[in-house]
């Protein structure tokens, strides 16, 4: 079939307003060549020429799959094993270290994309509580990479910034048909799990509390009364004493006044 027809700005403010709905992200202008890159094939795989045909289709709410796709070509951010590593050396000397309390000590990654995050802390844990329980939950809006993070499988050429200890300790290489990838180990893995979770929405309380908070390099697209929302529906998940970490280059200045800064993007609940 031909190509579809150029994106108009009506059209691009069309779905500026259905992804802000439902994830609460602000796509920028700058963002149009992305989400026409990412959805152009959607308009190709059901013979539609126009984004205008694809939206109301959207809109329909007859085919929630293709929303859920349409939602995870637009919200997929890359990430990476020990990103921003002064966290997790954080993480490591002053919270696991200096902790009293002896129950199970768990983490939420509630960005955590296709899993980097989420096995970074837990080789982090694994090392620094041996003997202890530990869990971490990761969650993400998309379901594309929630599928990914957990099967725990990663290219070779992922491994940069995992220290070589690690490495050895908590990965597998694979062999073979699998020559190329390495696996998270499964003594690492069953202490994971992941959950489809819109942050915008409120946080069943069935996912449990938690000592530790990621939430890094996802406020950035949010605007000023969706990162309100956002805090506003994490925090009566975090213990009273615990802590949130969000991105170097995010803050919650004016945000909300429920935690204290402890460092620049390190947070603790009263």
């Amino acid at each position: 079939m031909a190509e579809p027809s150029p994106i108009t700005d009506q059209e691009f403010a069309l779905f500026q307003r259905l992804i802000y709905k439902i994830a609460g992200i602000s796509l920028s202008e700058a963002k149009k060549v992305l989400l026409v890159g990412r959805l152009t094939r959607r308009l190709k795989v059901y013979d539609l020429s126009t984004f205008t045909q694809y939206y109301r289709m959207l809109a329909s709410g007859e085919h929630p799959d293709e929303l859920q796709t349409m939602v995870d070509l637009l919200t997929t951010n890359e990430t990476y094993f020990f990103r921003e590593p002064k966290h997790f050396a954080y993480l490591r000397d002053e919270i696991i270290r200096k902790r009293k309390s002896a129950s199970t000590f768990r983490v939420w990654s509630a960005a955590s994309s296709s899993g980097e995050e989420v096995y970074t802390l837990a080789m982090v844990l694994a090392d620094q509580l041996p003997n202890s329980p530990w869990e971490i939950v990761g969650s993400d809006i998309s379901t594309q990479v929630l599928a990914k993070a957990a099967t725990g499988h990663y290219s070779l050429a992922r491994t940069e910034g995992i220290p070589p200890d690690y490495m050895t300790r908590f990965c597998l290489k694979g062999v073979r048909s699998h020559a190329g990838t390495f696996l998270i180990a499964p003594e690492l893995r069953k202490r994971t799990s992941f959950y489809q979770i819109n942050l915008t929405h409120p946080v069943d309380a069935e996912i449990g509390d938690f000592e530790v908070i990621f939430l890094r390099n996802v406020m950035i697209y949010f605007d000023p009364p969706t990162k309100a929302k956002v805090v506003h529906n994490l925090l009566p998940r975090l213990k009273s004493g615990g802590y949130l970490i969000i991105g170097h280059s995010e803050t919650l200045n004016g945000i909300t006044d429920r935690i204290d800064a402890v460092l620049p993007t390190i947070y603790r609940k009263p």
